[in-house]
C-alpha cells in the first residue's frame, strides 16, 4: 500500500506585506511615489488635525445644532421628529433581522452614527436619546431574528413608514394633539431628507411609467414620454425650480396655491423622474428577448409579463444606477436654497452671518461636507452590500 502524504490547501492571500510590495511598492518608481504622496498626506493631515483641535471654533457648530438640523422647526414639536427616527430606527433593526445581509450595511451604519451624535453632543438630554436609536436598532433585530412572521411586518412597516413620517412631521389641523406645522418652518437637514426621500420615492414609479411608455409602440404614448424625457434632460435643475416656484400656481386654480417646498417637490420629482426613465429602460433592454417569449407561452399577457417578468429583472440589473441617481438628488437638494428654502447649507449661511460667528466659514462647511459626504457614504456602502446580497454581476 503506497502512502501518499497530503499536502496544505494552497494559499490564496498574499498577506498584507505580500500586498505592499505588490500594489504600492512593486516597481523602484511605484515606492517613490508610495513614499512621496504618503508624506503629502501626512502633511496636509496633519494641519487639519492642528486646526481642528487647535484653532477651529466649533462653538458655532454646537450652539446651533438644532438649527443645523430642524431648521425653524417648533421646538416644543421636536418629539414628532424623534418618533420619527425612533421609527425608522426599529424598522431598519427589523430589516436588518429579517433579510440580514442585504439591510446589515445601512443598520450597522445607523448603529455607528447613532453612537458617534451621542458621544460628540454636548448637550446631556440630548445624547441618551442617540443611544436610544441604537437600542432601538438593536430590539427591532432580535424581533426580527427570532420571533416568526416578522417579514410581513417589514413589508408592511416600511410601506406605511413614508406616509406616517409625513404625517408625523407635518401634523394635522384637526388634531389638537398633532397640529399642522407649515413646511416653511421645515429646515435643515429635515427639509434635506424629505426632499430626497419624496423626490426618489414619488420619481421612480413615474420614471417607470416613462421608460414603459417611450417603449411602447402606440405613438401618441412614445412621442410624448420621449419629448418629456429628452426635454427635462436637456434642461438645467435649477431652470426647473426656478419654473416650479415661480410658474406653476398659473397652471394651477386660483384656489389652489401649494407651499414652496411643495413646489420644489414638484420640480425634484419632474426632473428626476425623466433620469431614472433612462436607467429604467436600460435595464429593460437588457432581458433577452426569450423571457417575453417564454412568458407568452405560458399564457401571461404583455401587461402580466411586464409585471411579473420583465420589471423585477430589469429593476435589479440598474440597482447601480438606481442608487447612483438616489445620491445625486440628495446633493442637488441644495439647490432649493436658491428659491428661498432653508436648508443644510443655507441654514449654514444664516449662521455665517450671526455676530458671535463671523468668520467660521472653514467649520460650517467642514460640518456640511461631513454630513454630506457621511450620509453619501452610508448609501454607497448600504448599497454595495444590497448588490452583493441579491448577486448583481455575480449571477
Amino acid at each position: 500500500m503506497t502512502h501518499v502524504e497530503s499536502l496544505p490547501p494552497p494559499r490564496t492571500g498574499i498577506g498584507p506585506i505580500g500586498w505592499l510590495r505588490q500594489n504600492l511598492f512593486s516597481t523602484w518608481y511605484n515606492a517613490l511615489l508610495t513614499i512621496i504622496a504618503t508624506l503629502v498626506i501626512g502633511v496636509v493631515l496633519l494641519s487639519i488635525i492642528e486646526w481642528a483641535v487647535g484653532s477651529a471654533r466649533w462653538g458655532a457648530i454646537s450652539t446651533n445644532m438644532t438649527l443645523f438640523m430642524l431648521g425653524q422647526y417648533p421646538r416644543e414639536q421636536v418629539w414628532r421628529v424623534w418618533a420619527v427616527i425612533y421609527l425608522l430606527a426599529l424598522l431598519l433593526g427589523l430589516s436588518w433581522g429579517v433579510w440580514q445581509t442585504a439591510v446589515r450595511g445601512f443598520a450597522l451604519i445607523a448603529v455607528g452614527a447613532s453612537l458617534v451624535f451621542a458621544l460628540s453632543v454636548v448637550n446631556s438630554s440630548v445624547w441618551p436619546i442617540w443611544i436610544g436609536v441604537a437600542f432601538a436598532i438593536g430590539l427591532g433585530y432580535l424581533g426580527g431574528r427570532h420571533v416568526p412572521g416578522m417579514r410581513r411586518v417589514a413589508v408592511v412597516g416600511g410601506v406605511l413608514s413614508f406616509p406616517i413620517g409625513l404625517l408625523l412631521i407635518s401634523g394635522l389641523t384637526r388634531l389638537n394633539f398633532l397640529p399642522q406645522v407649515p413646511s416653511n418652518l421645515w429646515g435643515g437637514l429635515l427639509l434635506t431628507l424629505v426632499l430626497t426621500v419624496v423626490g426618489n420615492l414619488v420619481s421612480l414609479p413615474l420614471g417607470i411609467l416613462l421608460a414603459l411608455g417611450r417603449r411602447s409602440r402606440l405613438p401618441v404614448i412614445h412621442y410624448f414620454c420621449v419629448g418629456y424625457i429628452e426635454l427635462i434632460r436637456g434642461v438645467p435643475l435649477i431652470t426647473i425650480l426656478y419654473m416650479a416656484a415661480n410658474m406653476l400656481p398659473f397652471f394651477l386654480p386660483e384656489t389652489v396655491r401649494p407651499e414652496l417646498v411643495v413646489r420644489a417637490m414638484i420640480g425634484l420629482i419632474l426632473f428626476e423622474a425623466a433620469y431614472q426613465a433612462e436607467n429604467v429602460r436600460g435595464g429593460l433592454q437588457a432581458i433577452p428577448r426569450g423571457q417575453y417569449e417564454a412568458a407568452y407561452a405560458l399564457g401571461l399577457n404583455p401587461i402580466l409579463t411586464t409585471l411579473f417578468i420583465i420589471l423585477p429583472q430589469a429593476l435589479r440589473l440598474v440597482i447601480p444606477a438606481l442608487l447612483n441617481s438616489f445620491v445625486s438628488l440628495f446633493k442637488d437638494t441644495s439647490l432649493v436654497a436658491i428659491v428661498g428654502l432653508f436648508d443644510l447649507l443655507r441654514i449654514g449661511r444664516s449662521v455665517l452671518a450671526q455676530s458671535d460667528w463671523l468668520g467660521t466659514h472653514r467649520e460650517v462647511f467642514a460640518f456640511a461636507f461631513l454630513v454630506y459626504w457621511g450620509i453619501n457614504l452610508a448609501l454607497t456602502y448600504g448599497g454595495r452590500r444590497l448588490e452583493r446580497a441579491l448577486g448583481i454581476g455575480q449571477r
